[in-house]
């Protein structure tokens, strides 16, 4: 199994490997039915001739879709490179869909189940190993999300003569 790694946030990184880590490979491997697994897949590039080393803290097992009958796919062994800005790519997408996992929990917590905030936060931490952020900075960009998804409008008052 050949793999690459990536530079992306500490905290990320942590939910990521919580999320997707696979122990027979030892890196991350997400599912082929993924959109992840896709982009993966489509920023692939040849590995310059200057043959940099891969640095990061996040280990990413690279898709091999020929095994899915796709004539002419990428091989691993040839095409296990991704440059600068695939990565910032990637760490975008690894960002968003923490983010809106954990405001989805928040919610489904906190309605369904009658969780408190900060009990479903440290809920969440503690199911994917998040230690490089605090509760109270996931709890912000909680309220924040929340407060701009869900702006009230101000009450119009008309001042009687």
């Amino acid at each position: 199994m050949t793999t690459v790694k990536i530079n992306v946030d500490p905290a990320v990184a942590e939910y990521i490997r919580g999320r997707y880590y696979n122990h027979e490979v030892g890196a991350v491997r997400f599912p082929p039915s993924s959109d992840i697994y896709i982009k993966i897949y489509d920023l692939l590039s040849k590995r310059p001739a200057s043959n940099p080393i891969d640095s990061g803290n996040l280990e990413i097992a690279l898709p091999d879709r020929r095994e899915a009958n796709y004539i002419g796919g990428k091989d691993p062994q040839t095409y296990n490179y991704i440059s600068h800005r695939a990565a910032e790519i990637l760490a975008a997408r690894f960002r968003v869909l923490m983010w809106a996992e954990l405001h989805e929990y928040m919610d489904e917590e906190k309605h369904h189940n009658g969780t408190q905030y900060k009990d479903a936060v440290f809920t969440f931490m503690q199911k994917y190993s998040i230690e490089s952020i605090t509760e109270d900075a996931m709890l912000k960009n909680y309220q924040r999300w929340r407060d701009k998804m869900r702006r009230k409008q101000k009450r119009g008052y008309i001042k009687k003569a």
